[in-house]
């Protein structure tokens, strides 16, 4: 529940940005429009301007930063103009000047000296501040906090924060955080006295620092309370709104799990703890209560560290040998469990206070880098991150995609026949790069005036409720959990939705939106219907594409294959134009071709003749499955953007490289070259349905080249056979350089090769390259941050009703979805650089090279 209720100003403001200037959003009020505003009850915060100096020029910028962040609360912000529209009182005395006026329930509240709102962050903290006064409350001394402790035991958690001065930027998300949370929580603030002794700080520390103290109601795995002070859990990240909402959530899971399968498949902890170390304890029958006793003590210690499980062995599932009684699981490392013998619980601790010790050395590595931005930029080895880091300042035109939301996402697919769209996340390098080429499509659409297709654009980082696609929660799910970023859904009304998976360009993405238009399967009732539909262009745009094409066959349009047939035309939408004949003009088609109904006829665009594939009608996944292997040139030429589907295929490669020809001689001698390959697939008939025998032009697919030197270990003469992505191993094998490329010997080749005479060149790496980005990775995002960040954020339209009471408006701010902190853009992992554009599809087999270069992951 509390994960809809943290609102849209909880992560939008992240701590180190800036805030880009909205001058709409600063207004200046004439006399009249103040009073008018007064008196309806609404919370501002005014400025009434008399003489304009340097410094006020300086404060009147900052006030405007602040005004949209300050709406999302229910404070509207602006000036009046004292030269202009005299307002009694406030612009008749000049030693108001320096001062900003907070007016409440229609009389001023509190005013605040323009020394103590000099810069956005004070602004917001301090109107907060004021606005919360009777919520977050101030300790100086233990005592006061021990008062504080009792009066919440049994009735709330606490959260203590110390900043070491007010308005400044943690001390504005630690008010952002408790105008969010508020009702749930206890908040404390802390500037410095006795009470931090206490807390075991330092008071010269320069750190801000955040503690959780568990006075709330207990499970049955919490320790009893037998002192008078509540259980307290420190923070150990630095204090931004990112920080503190993730600490938050992590104080919410529970203390002890109790599992009766092996660690091994215990699933990794889900959001929001996925980024949560996980520490399994073995427990037996014999000391159940003394094992769960055990474990809840090391779970206190663990408490904002890992998430503690507790085993039971006596389940027939647990398969971890005796001699071990502790795993754990790293999530940054992969989900791998590692089992250990330990002596005492202080060998856990320092396990994972090795982990932190190192995770902050990095940190401090990284603060380092920082300090110059050229050298920062020196790093970004990737062509996409440099890319959206160099143009980090030019704001997106988004005028013609939609932003979509949870308000009007349901609304808007209902409305169209054909919506498109991206959901991406503003802190990962590919989607903000694909987001510029998906504005490019939309642009591009509007401008050949295709109105039936609607472009939207999803930031899941803003509407995290939306991209969960949670069943069953407030929002009616139309697709699965977004899991990996950026990813492009094309949906349509009472309809699932359907995946793009193709490149990460303009150029494709258009192509498959403007071949997913027509109905699929079109029904065709005429011989012009057939002939246009097998020679014409779906739309000028695609003057210089040849579709693949499917027609299925059927006696009557009530016939028990047609629905089969129409499951399978809607998975090849934006792919293959598919249409459908029935009655007598199917008969005529039938007779034509000599095939019984029903029939599905495929037209492969590789084939010159217009001869078609005939296919028998089963099921729609039988049928498509049949319907690809058609489609499938016998020797395909292998591109970045059909990769990822031969992978899929699970064969091995039988890979061709040629090089760029540089006369007509070289472009026979590369003919001649395919047309053997050709011929090795024909003469070994069945034996070679576990190769796809293919080949890439080193001069069309540059990228190819890396390809090769990876397999190889360096570039060999071309033209070069090889044989990799096995099924059955990592082994790469090389065709005997200096040997003709014939047929016959390459199949005596392949026979050595599985008798175990011939020897491998290579083997394919072991590397692991998940998603670029994963959902709701809140933890990592935190790491990664960059103190003192200056990237501006996009203003979120977000309209206030002007006539709500007060008390209404903050009501409603607590009910704002939850929405994450930008960051810019993301290097990659570590691994060979290949520059090409990356695909929507994941390809996870065999990670090397190819794997490399079409992905989802970023080069």
């Amino acid at each position: 529940m509390w994960m809809c209720i943290a609102a849209v100003l909880l992560w939008t403001r992240s701590g180190g940005c800036t805030e880009k200037a909205n001058t709409s959003d600063l207004i200046e009020y004439t006399a009249a429009d103040f009073y008018e505003k007064l008196h309806s009850g609404k919370m501002m915060f005014i400025y009434f301007e008399h003489k304009v100096s340097p410094t006020i020029s300086l404060f009147l910028v900052e006030l405007e930063k602040s005004a949209e962040v300050l709406q999302d609360y229910g404070v509207l912000v602006g000036k009046v103009n004292c030269n202009k529209e005299p307002v009694h009182t406030y612009c008749t005395d000049e030693r108001l000047l320096h001062t900003a006026f907070l007016f409440r329930a229609g009389r001023e509240f509190l005013g605040l000296d323009l020394d103590t709102v000099f810069d956005v962050n004070s602004i917001v903290s301090e109107v907060l501040f004021a606005i919360l006064r009777e919520e977050v409350k101030y300790v100086h001394t233990d005592a006061d906090l021990l008062a504080m402790e009792k009066a919440a035991r049994g009735q709330k958690d606490i959260v203590l924060g110390y900043v070491r001065s007010l308005g400044t930027q943690e001390h504005r998300s630690l008010m952002e955080t408790a105008y969010v949370y508020g009702t749930k929580y206890q908040f404390i603030l802390i500037t410095g006295g006795p009470v931090l002794k206490h807390l075991g700080v330092n008071e010269s520390s320069h750190s801000s620092q955040v503690w959780f103290l568990h006075c709330g109601v207990h499970s049955r795995f919490m320790t009893p309370m037998t002192s008078e002070r509540c259980p307290l859990t420190r923070m150990r990240k630095p204090l931004s709104i990112l920080s503190l909402h993730s600490f938050l959530q992590l104080m919410e899971a529970p203390l002890v799990s109790e599992v009766y399968d092996d660690p091994s498949v215990v699933p990794p902890p889900q959001f929001p703890y996925q980024q949560t170390p996980q520490v399994f304890l073995f427990s037996r029958p014999a000391t159940e209560h003394l094992d769960l006793d055990t474990a809840t003590t090391l779970a206190w210690r663990l408490r904002g560290i890992a998430l503690l499980l507790l085993v039971h062995r006596q389940s027939a599932a647990v398969k971890t040998p005796d001699e071990y009684n502790v795993a754990y699981r790293l999530p940054e490392k992969g989900s791998e469990v590692k089992y250990m013998t330990l002596h005492n619980l202080d060998e856990v601790l320092e396990l994972f206070s090795n982990e932190e010790e190192e995770g902050g050395e990095e940190e401090e590595e990284e603060e380092d880098e920082e300090e110059d931005e050229d050298s920062e930029f020196g790093q970004l080895d990737d062509e996409i991150a440099a890319s959206v880091y160099e143009n980090r300042g030019n704001l997106l035109d988004m005028d013609s995609i939609t932003q979509l939301t949870s308000e009007n996402f349901h609304t808007a697919v209902a409305q169209s026949s054909l919506t498109v769209v991206l959901f991406y996340l503003k802190w990962d390098a590919v989607s903000m790069a694909f987001l510029s080429s998906f504005i490019e499509v939309a642009e591009r659409l509007a401008d050949s005036e295709v109105d039936d297709v609607h472009m939207g654009a999803v930031d899941c980082g803003e509407w995290t409720d939306l991209c969960a696609a949670q069943p069953g929660g407030s929002l009616p799910a139309l697709f699965q959990p977004i899991t990996a970023f950026p990813v492009v859904l094309v949906l349509r009304p009472q309809e699932s939705a359907q995946h793009y998976r193709g490149m990460l360009g303009s150029e494709a993405l258009h192509r498959f939106i403007m071949l997913s238009r027509p109905a699929s399967p079109a029904p065709l009732s005429t011989q012009e219907d057939v002939m246009s539909f097998l020679q014409e262009v779906p739309h000028p745009e695609l003057a210089g594409c040849k579709p693949d094409r499917v027609l299925g066959l059927f006696k009557t349009g009530t016939h028990a294959g047609v629905p089969v047939f129409t499951e399978a035309a809607k998975s090849l939408r934006g792919e293959v134009l598919t249409g459908l004949l029935t009655d007598e003009l199917a008969e005529k088609w039938a007779a034509d071709h000599t095939v019984d109904l029903p029939a599905v006829l495929v037209f492969p665009s590789w084939r010159t003749h217009t001869r078609p594939s005939t296919l028998p009608v089963s099921s729609a996944e039988e049928l498509l499955t049949h319907i690809n292997t058609a489609l499938l040139h016998p020797v395909p030429e292998l591109t970045v953007g059909n990769l990822p589907s031969f992978l899929s295929l699970g064969k091995a490669l039988l890979l061709l490289f040629v090089g760029e020809e540089e006369d007509e001689i070289g472009r026979r001698q590369n003919q001649a070259l395919v047309g053997e390959m050709r011929r090795v697939v024909e003469l070994g008939e069945g034996r070679m349905e576990r190769y796809l025998a293919c080949w890439i032009h080193l001069g069309r697919t540059p990228a190819g080249m890396s390809v090769l030197g990876s397999y190889l270990g360096s570039m060999p003469p071309l033209p070069t056979l090889v044989l990799t992505h096995l099924p059955s191993g990592d082994e790469i094998y090389q065709y005997p350089p200096n040997t003709p490329i014939v047929a016959r010997s390459v199949l005596q080749w392949l026979q050595r090769i599985e008798d175990g005479t011939h020897s491998p060149a290579g083997m394919l790496a072991e590397d692991s390259w998940p998603p670029a980005v994963k959902f709701y990775d809140f933890l990592k995002v935190m790491d990664a941050q960059e103190p003192g960040s200056t990237q501006q954020q996009t203003p979120k339209e977000k309209e206030e009703e002007e006539e709500e009471e007060e008390e209404e408006v903050v009501g409603a701010g607590r009910e704002r979805k939850e929405s994450q902190g930008e960051r810019e853009g993301m290097t990659c992992s570590k691994g060979p650089r290949v520059r090409l554009e990356p695909t929507a599809s994941a390809v996870r087999t065999k990670p090397v090279c190819f794997s490399h270069v079409l992905g989802d992951v970023v080069f």
